[in-house]
């Protein structure tokens, strides 16, 4: 009986040295040298910007990408094609309620829920958190050794920001303010 059960034992030791576990490793994303620029687009024209980000990391199993979550400073919102008057005429404009509401909502997030894809190319699947209202979004990544880049497409109408959205305002779409914006990210780790 002694011979059986230390054969189990042995055969149980053997086994559980060949099963791969899952182990995740995070990398903290630099936000010094990380960069997320904006655009948003309206009739006859577009604006662009940055934000900056607060924080992030992604979560890795190997070389391969499992996850990750990111947390943008919305108060850092900054237009970067124009400058005086109008520049400040339209950062506190996008920073006001019309907009981002950054004085209640300092803050936007992005937390990846599922992967897919293999070396180094992905579609991502996250939550994103806009104004208290969160989202399902897909979009892609590119990962390399020691950065990552996105290219997110954000549909601002889901997130209660409809100041002169063209879906809203049939008489006004002349002046209207198109739903969609691009965020390009490049993160650095």
């Amino acid at each position: 009986m002694k011979n059986r059960n230390s054969k189990f034992a042995m055969l149980f030791i053997l086994a559980l040295s060949f099963m791969s576990f899952t182990i995740l490793k995070d990398k903290k994303v630099d936000v010094s040298t990380s960069k997320v620029t904006w655009k948003g687009y309206k009739v006859g024209g577009e604006h662009e910007g940055t934000i900056k980000l607060k924080e992030g990391s992604l979560s890795f199993n190997g070389e391969a990408l499992e996850g990750g979550s990111f947390t943008i400073d919305m108060t850092s919102i900054n237009t970067t094609d124009l400058s005086g008057d109008y520049k400040a005429k339209l950062d506190g404009h996008l920073k006001s309620d019309d907009f981002f509401g950054v004085e209640e909502y300092p803050t936007a997030t992005l937390k990846i829920t599922s992967v897919s894809g293999k070396d180094g190319k992905y579609n991502v699947k996250g939550d994103i958190t806009i104004k208290g209202i969160t989202e399902s979004i897909s979009f892609p990544m590119t990962v390399t050794e020691n950065s990552a880049t996105a290219n997110l497409k954000i549909d601002r109408t889901k997130h209660k920001i409809t100041y002169k959205s063209p879906s809203l305002l049939e008489t006004l779409k002349d002046k209207a303010i198109y739903d969609e914006f691009d965020i390009n990210v490049e993160l650095k780790f």
